[in-house]
């Protein structure tokens, strides 16, 4: 088993050599960002698509960097989201509640700068080149705060899934390696199952819905 010590390094080496991914999924996200504020919202089958994409990349590059634990646990994640997502109806998903709305855009912002672990003497290449799509923690942090602002898309399996593994990667990030930011994923994944009692059930087939 690596220890802290070995691990962080190795976040550290993937955020600094992995740096033009970085801003390509950057690019990503603020794409669906600005759809998202332009009112428009991708039916829910493809918004979970569009979740599931980031995921794999992380396990892509993990498995590159040699941490196969990492390259496991996001392949299993990347695949669980795509079968969740592939399950949903077509009909567009419903924005969340201000009250949560507002924790989803903290995990997104969040996840989007992630301060940390960039060699860097500015805080500027955070807002463009994050390890966000490359290492766990800012990965699952963005991915969640759009789920939440896409009202966790009604999807229990989808909530149950991401709240899982923001827990277990927020607890290792706070509690293992002592990265403290690491409370804000955690407190995401608590909001998801809070939202639980919120999600709808739908019984539309989906069938005929556009990817």
């Amino acid at each position: 088993m690596p220890t802290s010590e070995q691990l962080l390094f190795g976040l550290k080496e993937i955020a600094n050599q992995w740096r033009l991914l970085a801003m390509i999924w950057h690019a990503y996200f603020g794409a669906i960002g600005i759809a998202l504020l332009l009112g428009v919202r991708p039916p829910r089958r493809a918004s979970g698509f569009l979740l599931a994409l980031p995921l794999l990349s992380v396990s892509v590059v993990a498995w590159l960097s040699s941490n196969p634990f990492n390259g496991l646990a996001f392949g299993l994640l990347f695949l669980l989201v795509a079968y969740y997502s592939i399950k949903l109806p077509c009909e567009r998903p419903r924005m969340s509640p201000l009250i949560i709305r507002i924790p989803g855009i903290i995990l997104f912002v969040f996840g989007w700068i992630y301060p940390h672990f960039l060699d860097t003497t500015s805080f500027l290449p955070y807002l463009y080149s994050a390890p966000t799509g490359l290492i766990p923690c800012p990965t699952l942090s963005i991915v969640i705060g759009l789920f939440l602002i896409l009202g966790s898309l009604d999807s229990k399996a989808l909530s149950f899934t991401l709240s899982a593994a923001g827990l277990f990667y927020g607890i290792v990030g706070v509690f293992k390696l002592g990265v403290t930011i690491d409370l804000v994923l955690l407190l995401g994944a608590i909001v998801i199952l809070s939202t639980l009692n919120r999600i709808r059930s739908t019984l539309a087939s989906g069938r005929g819905c556009p990817l």
